[in-house]
């Protein structure tokens, strides 16, 4: 079926969220067969009205998609459809999806073919059908492109009534004011451009989001107003390469930053986290964007992918960098921005990577010890560059995605943590449902037990134990309200950003124990222990675990625990009792004996003290 477009005599289209009348847009009637009518009809088989009924939104892929099906749902949800996110409920699945690897391609398969079977009307949106229109496992379902979003509800209704609609072409970027729900009411993903300006020789998702549309300053700013005035507590930059932005309209990221962290409350209460870019095209911006990464109210987190350590490799991929610009941008940012965190990608196997190339990644890795790397094997995807080149053999990519793999896990990233007192910034359940889950101004996970009340908020939490992945701490207090002053500025060359920056100005702080400039109020890092009354023995415990085993023995089997719900929650566990501790282990029974052999001390001392006393009555 061909792509069917606006039909709209004279015009070009329905404003954004507005649906079209029938006759206005392209569908394919579904062929029914004949039957002979009957004399009565069910009340069951009379059309629903448009707008009653339940849509099962399924999301695969990168934030930005997430951002498109949050403002799709949203349309929806304005014109009366239920939300939902059991696909038992939906009358229609709406199915957004990534072309970037084969296993969420084939993910979206195994959805269209349930679907299918349980005769569900299925509509696709995201980079799949943008990318590859013609594939089999998409006939017979409506299609929507991925800047047709603002047209969902209009192929939703038609798509209901039995038609097949498909909007793929691209045209104008869709309206940032769309009605939007959000899956985290407290999380705006924000998308500041679409498509890039690489060339990348593995990547499908070009073929899908196409060249570089970047929004105005002016737009993305009156969004940022508009969230925060909604409640929203952290702000998300989202594209496919965040440093590219407004290369197609005479801006540049910097200038972008620093309009938004304007607007940012000046008591520190909604935080922004820039998006993944790319090394090329941040190399001349370092120093402006290591100034805003500063910033109190930006975490100090970036997502830089490096793909691999081997330049050989990148000149294959067509990344339009080489390892030591990448060394660049990792140690510029260090050197420049307190506590930075930056994670990166490695993609294993990539074809023609010899046993030299992937020891080059492996020591860039190595030496660096990021805290995050998202490491994945090599998957050809149709219609690529690389899809044609030689492949390195399966299980050689299997092995070098595993040896990585285990160097990059017995990093201990968070190591020193422990006992710090942190601001952070809390906004989601975390999936075990019991931790509510927050970040430090480093963007470290910090997992607290505490009411649900404090979702959306600050606090200030002492870390307790430290595990592979994130952190486990306590909370001190709840910042309702932060006691802006103003401190000392401790950076060179740092600039006034905002109202915020002029009353925070930069933070000194780092993850390292050293005296912190900054107040205890206005910090976004570490803050010292005695400002928040916090004993000062408690940097002694292992002092006083030795003089007290009872007491080091507790402290131990907690810190075992933390580690065993770490390592489920990042399993995804959601269940209470998949991470609960089932059984004895040796710190238990360590810790059962230690008991029972104080009491019989005490019990031994009491009948002596006893004993000695009987004489003299």
């Amino acid at each position: 079926m061909e792509d069917i477009e606006d039909l709209l005599v004279g015009t070009g289209g329905a404003p954004p969220g507005f649906r079209l009348p029938l006759n206005a847009v392209g569908v394919n009637p579904r062929k029914k067969n004949k039957a002979k009518p009957s004399k009565i009809s069910p009340l069951n088989d009379l059309p629903k009205i448009p707008g009653t009924q339940t849509i099962y939104v399924k999301t695969f892929g990168c934030s930005h998609n997430q951002s498109d099906s949050e403002y799709m749902a949203g349309q929806l949800s304005s014109f009366g459809y239920a939300i939902s996110d059991n696909p038992e409920e939906g009358d229609l699945w709406l199915i957004n999806t990534c072309t970037v690897k084969n296993p969420s391609q084939s993910a979206m398969n195994t959805l269209i073919t349930k679907g299918k079977s349980s005769k569900k009307p299925l509509v696709v949106a995201g980079c799949v059908p943008q990318g590859s229109r013609d594939l089999k496992e998409l006939e017979g379902v409506s299609i929507v492109g991925v800047q047709q979003i603002d047209r969902v509800v209009e192929v939703v209704e038609e798509t209901l009534k039995g038609h097949e609609v498909r909007l793929l072409n691209r045209k104008t970027l869709p309206a940032l004011d769309l009605p939007k729900v959000r899956k985290n009411k407290f999380v705006e993903i924000l998308p500041i451009n679409v498509g890039c300006l690489g060339a990348c020789t593995y990547c499908k998702t070009k073929h899908a989001r196409g060249h570089l549309g970047s929004y105005t300053v002016d737009s993305l700013v009156e969004r940022v107003k508009t969230v925060i005035a909604d409640g929203v507590k952290e702000i998300w930059l989202s594209s496919e390469d965040t440093g590219a932005y407004g290369r197609d309209i005479g801006v540049n990221l910097p200038i972008l930053l620093n309009a938004i962290v304007a607007e940012l409350p000046p008591d520190g209460s909604t935080m922004l986290r820039i998006g993944m870019t790319n090394p090329p095209f941040i190399l001349e911006h370092l120093k402006e964007i290591a100034s805003v990464l500063r910033h109190p109210c930006v975490y100090s987190f970036l997502h830089v992918p490096v793909q691999s350590g081997s330049d050989a490799v990148l000149t294959a991929m067509n990344r339009e960098y080489t390892v030591s610009e990448f060394r660049t941008v990792v140690d510029t940012l260090t050197e420049l921005v307190p506590g930075m965190q930056i994670a990166t990608d490695i993609i294993c196997g990539f074809p023609g990577e010899t046993d030299e190339d992937f020891a080059q990644t492996v020591n860039l890795i190595k030496e660096y010890k990021l805290p995050q790397v998202h490491i994945s094997q090599f998957y050809p995807r149709p219609g690529t560059p690389a899809a044609r080149m030689k492949k390195v053999p399966s299980t050689t990519v299997k092995n070098r995605s595993r040896e990585l793999t285990s160097v990059f896990e017995a990093f201990t990233p968070y190591n020193g943590m422990e006992g710090r007192v942190e601001r952070i910034w809390i906004t989601e359940i975390a999936t075990d449902g019991i931790h509510l889950v927050g970040h430090t101004k480093g963007y470290v996970q910090v997992l607290i037990i505490a009411p649900e009340s404090i979702l959306g908020t600050s606090a200030m939490v002492k870390i307790t134990s430290v595990g592979r992945w994130s952190v486990f701490g306590e909370v001190i207090e709840v910042l309702t309200q932060v006691d802006v002053q103003k401190a000392p500025n401790n950076v060179p060359n740092q600039e006034k950003l905002s109202p915020c920056s002029n009353q925070y100005e930069s933070c000194a702080c780092s993850k390292e124990p050293e005296p912190c400039s900054c107040g205890p109020d206005i910090c976004g890092g570490q803050i010292r222990l005695e400002e928040y009354a916090v004993s000062k023995n408690d940097s002694s415990m292992e002092n006083r675990g030795i003089k007290n085993p009872i007491h080091w023995l507790l402290r131990k089997r907690r810190n075992h625990q933390s580690k065993e719900v770490e390592n489920d929650i990042a399993s995804g566990l959601k269940n209470k009792q998949d991470w609960s501790p089932g059984g004895w282990d040796i710190v238990d029974r360590a810790l059962l004996v230690g008991i029972f052999v104080s009491f019989l001390m005490i019990v031994a001392v009491i009948m002596h003290l006893e004993f000695r006393t009987l004489p003299s009555k």
